[in-house]
């Protein structure tokens, strides 16, 4: 009953409030749709934008402009990171990083994934974490959103798709920061530490002398779960009782994880004028992240091998839980972690049972269960391509997608991405399960080592962040390799995308008639699964096999 009751507050909940978080980011990024002129804000953001705003780009220079963008990001970030120890904000004295490291967390903030081979309260400056960090929390999720509006603008049939530079404004400054603003005094008041001051010395009841790392923690955190970030300010992330100090800031932080990727399916569904299309999808999306919840639930029900043969009592799996927060919100947080962009963690991945530890890898595999802010319901649209295509050629109609017609260079834009998503996890973890890249960092030989670097592969591919920690994941190789995943799983997901969008808007668009295949009913939603879950199997089952469900039936 705990468990029924802790899932349906969480999700039901957050379901709720994403509907009207909807129709609030829609007005914020397509002001347009909804008024003649757009909000007051729109000529500030357009002259900030430059010449040429307000008549929006083309598909290529939206992507151009993206990039470059995120190019700076990326080396702003770079010097702040590597210069930190000449910089202020740093009353702890935090030294130099390693290069490869700042290469690695460079492009991992940038690309909204937050895989961190660090902990933050030993490696890096106030500066470093407010000023690189936390800014790239904000401007990497709002890249995210400005994606899929610019995308939806494309699919309703618009001249241009808009303008970037003033997406990544509303996205920054209607949507993240006015969220940000509500949550952040709530936590505040809910005991999460907000100083710039250093750590505070303390001793302990048994008279020893204690180190405590503190600082503006809450400012961190805030935009690390509504930006579905996930870097944490601490190094054991939301298992740290400064970053997740009782239940309540718990329950809000796994809220805030879903809840704009929620509300973006809405935001689509109102930008592109078919809310009843929205509602299917958002239904899909729901059923996947349900049967994952249950089954991650279930499994880790089943008591821990390690205690196999102690003279304990029997129970749930408990190894690597924060038992303050209640058994039920580690598995419940690790599927709503990966099943977003997000990666941050109430419990270790690593402790995981081996078959509950396959149900975050196989949300980050499929990366379409609501997603990333913005990226996750582009990720399943290209999943909606794909099904509307094959379901075309199944009753021997051109496929058309609300009116747009889907042919040969669209499908292949879309396998092509999926694909990619694909030989960044399976090539990389082939290539360090078979080298000493791999084989000497990982934890437990065997499978559980295999399923080690197969996660942080998946993890980087899906611009996640998690990992399981028992994996010595900070060498220079693995810096290295995730850091050139993170950033071509970020941007090929996107920029072939919108080559789809930008190749339909080019096309005459069609009328759709008695026989269009329809979007907005349930047959389509269960087509839209099973092609979800048959990319699925067939790509990753082979090595969920050779990692955790090898090691599952090995137990004894």
């Amino acid at each position: 009953m705990e468990h029924i009751v802790v899932v349906t507050l969480i999700i039901g909940g957050t379901a709720l409030l994403s509907l009207p978080l909807g129709t609030y980011m829609a007005w914020a990024m397509d002001p347009g749709s909804t008024s003649p002129r757009g909000t007051r804000f729109t000529a500030l953001f357009e002259r900030v934008a430059g010449p040429g705003a307000a008549t929006g780009q083309s598909w290529q220079r939206y992507l151009a402009t993206l990039l470059m963008f995120n190019v700076v990001m990326f080396s702003v970030s770079f010097a702040i990171l590597a210069l930190q120890q000449h910089l202020p904000l740093n009353p702890d004295g935090k030294g130099a990083l390693d290069p490869t490291l700042i290469f690695n967390t460079a492009a991992s903030f940038t690309t909204n994934t937050n895989l961190q081979h660090y902990s933050g309260e030993v490696s890096m400056s106030y500066l470093s974490q407010l000023a690189a960090l936390m800014w790239l929390q904000f401007v990497s999720a709002a890249t995210g959103i400005a994606a899929l509006a610019a995308l939806a603008r494309g699919i309703a049939g618009r001249e241009t798709i808009g303008s970037f530079v003033v997406d990544v404004q509303r996205a920054s400054f209607l949507v993240l920061l006015p969220l940000c603003l509500l949550v952040a005094p709530v936590m505040v008041l809910l005991g999460m530490p907000m100083t710039l001051q250093g750590a505070v010395q303390a001793t302990t009841l048994e008279g020893a002398a204690q180190t405590i790392s503190r600082g503006p923690v809450t400012a961190f955190l805030t935009i690390k779960q509504l930006g579905t970030n996930g870097g944490g300010f601490f190094g054991p992330n939301s298992t740290h009782p400064l970053e997740n100090p009782s239940f309540w800031t718990n329950a809000l932080a796994m809220i805030a994880i879903i809840l704009v990727p929620m509300a973006c399916v809405w935001m689509f569904g109102r930008i592109i004028g078919r809310m009843r299309h929205a509602t299917v999808v958002f239904a899909v999306m729901t059923l996947f992240l349900l049967v994952k919840i249950g089954a991650a639930v279930t499994f880790e029900a089943a008591p821990t091998a390690a205690l196999t043969g102690l003279p304990v009592a029997e129970s749930s799996n408990l190894e690597g839980k924060e038992l303050r927060l209640g058994a039920t919100t580690g598995p419940l947080w690790a599927v709503l972690t990966t099943s977003t962009s997000n990666g941050s963690v109430g419990a270790m991945h690593d402790s995981l049972n081996p078959l509950t530890g396959l149900v975050p890898m196989a949300g980050m595999w499929l990366n379409a269960t609501f997603g990333g802010v913005g990226v996750g319901m582009i990720n399943m649209f290209l999943y909606i391509i794909v099904a509307v295509f094959v379901a075309g050629m199944m009753v021997g109609r051109t496929p058309e997608y609300l009116g747009h017609r889907i042919e040969a260079k669209e499908m292949r834009l879309a396998v092509l991405a999926l694909f990619v998503h694909a030989f960044l996890i399976l090539g990389g973890t082939a290539l360090f399960a078979a080298t000493p890249w791999g084989q000497s960092a990982v934890q437990d030989a065997g499978a559980h080592g295999f399923s080690e670097i197969l996660y942080e592969f998946s993890s980087a591919s899906a611009n996640n962040g998690s990992g399981f920690e028992g994996l010595g994941d900070g060498s220079w190789a693995f810096n290295i390799a995730t850091g050139i995943v993170m950033l071509v799983g970020r941007f090929l997901p996107i920029i072939l995308p919108i080559a789809i969008v930008g190749s339909l808007m080019a096309k005459r668009r069609a009328a759709e008639s008695s026989g269009t295949l329809g979007v907005e009913d349930a047959t389509f939603g269960s087509m839209l699964a099973i092609t979800v879950v048959i990319f699925g199997a067939l790509t990753f089952l082979p090595a969920a096999a050779l990692g955790p469900i090898a090691e599952h039936v090995s137990l004894p």
